[in-house]
């Protein structure tokens, strides 16, 4: 194959190109053992980072490892299993790909390669990217990669290391949970700085170009990946930018499909499968039914992160906000709402969402039922600072 020379030279460049230091905890928890892996993400919470520390702490020969990315103009034309079969007979041994959704029948030559060559792969892709519709299921372990939460961004801001904690853990000891953190740092400090441009690894970058490059990765998921995996017309990417700004402006619960179907032009049914695609693609956040099956509005959409809002919104509702960041934070815990207060979760905690006037009226009496406050420090006995369920991973 003429183009593979080609192919290790960009991947050793790649290897000896700067990293940062910083590592995420959740390197630490992926199975690196495993035969086939993926990671899974929203446009920009740094995958290729993750992929790149991975690379540069492996110990084998430069010629053992590949990295590649199939958005790379000099891969157009060349099949993933091609690549795979020449690496594998050169005596390669770690396979590491990213952008794996823009090729079309990924899945096919990723089950091949996993039946046929022992060489290890590990691949990114968009999270709108549906392995467990594939004949992948069975062969690839798939890790989630969440955006940055507060606790992450405090550790980047401030080059101090904090614990994170399970919600049983804050709900039982939020004091000295608190009480520890605030020896050490104020939290509402930072917390607006987080609120509005900490969620995305690459506001390490600088302040002033964050907003670019968030605006970027949120166009490419549009543009690019949206339209490449869910079939939409790319003449109607105005229509899901006009979607995202409706969302992220009306208060959360209270958006009128009938009235968004009429107000972008199109029909209820491809309404559904739009807002379901800016779901897959971690643009938002869809709370209750799922919309394709069921074709019932869902309970709450939000914007996925509350860093979204800087680039989406003329004005942002506060409490859309709020409740952005809440569920944000507890996306790898069940989430659904709730008649009485916000949100139930792991069918077990009943959360209320607010400023510091809220009180309990709502949630009064019942088990196991909790206020998450904005604009405070410490919190009481069932009243926790919505800053610090930051601190959940």
């Amino acid at each position: 194959m003429e183009i593979f020379d080609k192919l290790f030279y960009y991947s050793i460049t790649f290897y000896h190109s700067p990293k940062p230091d910083y590592q995420r905890a959740i390197l630490k928890q992926i199975d690196f053992s495993q035969k086939m892996i993926t990671l899974i993400g929203a446009k920009g919470v740094g995958k290729t980072t993750l992929l790149h520390q991975y690379m540069a702490g492996l110990n084998l020969g430069l010629k053992e490892v590949l990295y590649i990315s199939l958005d790379h103009p000099i891969i157009n034309g060349y099949k993933l299993l091609d690549i795979a079969e020449v690496f594998y007979q050169r005596g390669g041994k770690i396979l590491l790909v990213d952008e794996i959704h823009y090729q079309a029948d990924f899945e096919r030559d990723l089950k091949t390669i996993y039946d046929f060559f022992d060489i290890k792969v590990v691949f990114s892709g968009s999270s709108a990217i549906a392995l467990e519709q594939a004949d992948l299921s069975r062969r690839v372990v798939i890790y989630k990669i969440p955006v940055l939460s507060f606790r992450e961004f405090l550790e980047l801001k401030c080059q101090q290391s904090f614990q994170s904690y399970t919600i049983t853990d804050i709900l039982e000891n939020q004091f000295e949970i608190t009480t520890g953190i605030l020896a050490l740092i104020k939290p509402l400090q930072y917390f607006e700085d987080y609120l509005n441009y900490g969620a995305y690894p690459f506001f390490t970058e600088g302040e002033e170009v964050f907003l670019l490059k968030l605006t970027e990765a949120i166009n490419k998921v549009i543009e690019s990946d949206l339209p490449l995996i869910h079939h939409i017309d790319t003449k109607n990417i105005t229509i899901l930018k006009k979607l995202l700004v409706r969302l992220c402006e009306s208060p959360p619960g209270e958006l009128n499909m009938s009235s968004l179907s009429r107000d972008t032009g199109i029909n209820i049914r491809t309404l559904y499968h739009y807002i379901d695609a800016l779901d897959a693609g971690e643009l938002i956040r869809i709370i209750g039914a799922k919309t394709k099956a069921s074709m019932n509005k869902p309970d709450k959409i939000l914007l996925n992160n509350p860093n979204l809002f800087q680039a989406l919104c003329f004005s942002s509702n506060k409490g859309t906000l709020r409740e952005s960041f809440f569920t944000s934070m507890l996306a790898s815990h069940h989430i659904k709402t709730s008649k009485i207060g916000d949100y139930l979760i792991d069918e077990t905690y009943l959360f209320e969402i607010g400023g510091k006037n809220k009180d309990f009226s709502q949630i009064k009496n019942r088990k196991n039922s909790y206020l998450a406050i904005d604009d405070i420090e410490l919190g009481g006995e069932r009243k926790i600072p919505l800053w610090l369920l930051g601190f959940l991973y």
